[in-house]
């Protein structure tokens, strides 16, 4: 069930939304993600002038002659967001109105996506993750099924969990039997490595990544060790600030994430995330 918190958080993006979806996300939205789907339709025999690149070398060889695959690109968009629900992204300073984590951050982005599917009548889906699968929300185009998705991105989930995302990415492959678009929201502290996994994603599907970060988690203090909390395993340790910021640093993540070719942005909580995801859309910062 939604906390009263979490309702007014909705009803809060409902208005931020409908006033700035339209003129900020919508139309990046749209061309960033065009062209995402094309579906095999048929094959037919070769004529002189078609794209040698396109024959279907299998059936050629069977029959002796040449032929050629036929695609339809699909009118619609399929948009699923992966959701990063571990007990890490329950961190913030607070951001400009001073109650701002990770994870509302995260909600506000997740919202703004399912919106602008919504506007432009694309199917949208949800799957939000720690070290398990929480809530899978098929993608669907309707009005209430992204009010929906919506819904079940500012859904409060226990903080003590742990990160998996070689298991969340793992999943979105599997369910998504065409091609597609996917969102993965998270702050990609992950303590199992996840690249074998996001690049068997990429090789299938147009595959965007938004790191989510805050201020605090790379201020640490100049101290040498110091001892900390883990707040995904609860475990405490000895830590080296100066070598876990250099090692785990924004940059180093996004890095990471672009080798395996994921076009990724962080967004942190202190900023606007609805102008985020339109620089993001629009390959700017």
């Amino acid at each position: 069930m939604l906390t009263s918190d979490e309702l007014r958080q909705i009803r809060r993006l409902q208005v931020q939304a409908g006033r700035r979806v339209d003129s900020l996300l919508a139309g990046d939205y749209r061309s960033a993600f065009k062209g995402s789907g094309m579906e095999f339709e048929e094959v037919r025999q070769y004529v002189p002038g078609d794209d040698v690149r396109r024959i279907d070398w299998n059936v050629t060889a069977r029959t002796g002659e040449p032929w050629i695959k036929e695609f339809r690109e699909e009118r619609e968009l399929t948009l699923l967001i992966l959701l990063d629900v571990s007990g890490s992204v329950r961190f913030g300073s607070g951001g400009r109105d001073g109650r701002t984590d990770k994870r509302l951050q995260m909600a506000r982005t997740a919202g703004g996506l399912a919106y602008a599917a919504l506007r432009t009548g694309d199917r949208v889906g949800l799957l939000s993750f720690s070290d398990k699968i929480h809530h899978y929300l098929p993608p669907r185009r309707s009005r209430g099924h992204a009010w929906q998705v919506i819904s079940a991105a500012f859904e409060h989930v226990g903080d003590d969990h742990g990160t998996d995302l070689a298991g969340a990415i793992a999943y979105a492959t599997k369910v998504l039997k065409r091609r597609a678009v996917v969102a993965v929201l998270s702050d990609f502290h992950a303590a199992k490595p996840y690249g074998g996994e996001l690049g068997a994603l990429v090789r299938r599907h147009k595959t965007h990544a938004l790191l989510f970060h805050d201020a605090r988690e790379a201020a640490f203090p100049n101290v040498g060790l110091f001892t900390l909390r883990d707040a995904e395993t609860g475990q405490v340790r000895v830590i080296d600030g100066a070598a876990l910021a250099a090692a785990r640093s924004v940059d180093s993540r996004l890095g990471e994430l672009r080798r395996y070719g994921v076009r990724a942005s962080a967004v942190s909580t202190d900023e606007d995330a609805f102008l985020r995801l339109q620089q993001h859309f629009r390959g700017t910062r």
